[in-house]
């Protein structure tokens, strides 16, 4: 822990987007290299917070609450990626941020390779943490002959049992303990966070609005050049020219190895993969340390411990 100073120098501020949006974000002062944090689905710049309390005080980080998560709005619907991409590019802009380090964990994932092949020159390096493919996330559903079927619509979706309805659910009766389960089984594999923590993760979680529809971009996502079974590949990953960091933990239960895989031979050569020891989908809570090590040895090597 970085002590008591740093925890109170961490602040939720907001900015209103030239489109009428305003996204709200975690800030912490630092040095001169800039950080941009882009949390998953099913939470925001909360989740974060560890990173945030921890990272070396060399950086100067923001944390930022996607669309209709957190305390950011949710006026225009999100149809894609680019929707996501496109509010980066005008947060950044509204900061006046330049050539800063982004770092995307899952859906965050999506929408920092989105960011990266859309403005390049914004980006000095990119990390992806346990994301999403540049083929997109299969949003799949058991039937009842024992197959699985990926879905297609939002109105498929919407009658999911497995995933949307579970969790939909949870949110709109606020109920935290299906929540907290579903996390136990699928994202939390080594540790779990401190209970008070843990309790305002799960609070946090019920602050999204847009469930659906971040499962069907995720669903359709893909800039890879290759069809995803629901899209043809736009290529875009091509465009990615920051060195990337791919992190991925060996017990990851959410993210298939194929689809991490997948990510390195779409953006190619500029793209290297790193392994996390005894870590799932949540290596900010797995193992803190390792996560931080790998990530400060990437960016900066002298800033590394």
């Amino acid at each position: 822990m970085k002590g008591k100073k740093t925890m109170e120098a961490i602040e939720l501020e907001s900015v209103k987007l030239s489109n009428g949006e305003t996204l709200g974000y975690r800030f912490r002062p630092g040095g001169n290299e800039t950080i941009l944090l882009i949390h998953g689905n099913m939470t925001s710049s909360k989740h974060w917070d560890l990173v945030l309390e921890n990272l070396d005080e060399g950086y100067t980080i923001y944390a930022v609450d996607l669309r209709g998560f957190g305390v950011s709005t949710y006026h225009q619907r999100i149809d894609s990626m680019k929707d996501f991409s496109e509010d980066i590019k005008l947060f950044a802009d509204e900061l006046g941020l330049k050539q800063f380090h982004v770092i995307g964990w899952s859906l965050g994932g999506g929408v920092a390779m989105q960011f990266a092949a859309d403005y390049p020159d914004y980006i000095k390096k990119l990390v992806l943490l346990e994301s999403i493919s540049t083929r997109g996330f299969p949003f799949m559903s058991p039937q009842p002959d024992g197959s699985w079927e990926r879905l297609a619509t939002r109105e498929e979706m919407k009658e999911d049992k497995l995933r949307y309805i579970p969790v939909s659910s949870a949110y709109k009766n606020r109920e935290s303990e299906p929540l907290r389960q579903m996390w136990k089984q699928t994202i939390y594999t080594h540790n779990e966070p401190e209970e008070t923590r843990y309790q305002e993760y799960l609070e946090d979680m019920m602050t999204q609005r847009n469930l659906i529809d971040t499962y069907y971009i995720t669903n359709t996502f893909n800039i890879s050049n290759e069809p995803n079974g629901l899209t043809e590949g736009t290529g875009e990953a091509a465009k990615i020219t920051a060195p990337t960091l791919v992190l991925w933990g060996e017990n990851e239960r959410v993210v298939t190895r194929e689809m991490t895989d997948q990510i390195i031979t779409d953006i190619g050569e500029n793209a290297n993969m790193v392994i996390l020891e005894n870590c799932g989908h949540s290596p900010l809570i797995d193992d803190l340390g390792q996560f931080l090590n790998v990530v400060v040895q990437f960016l900066e090597p002298s800033f590394a411990k």
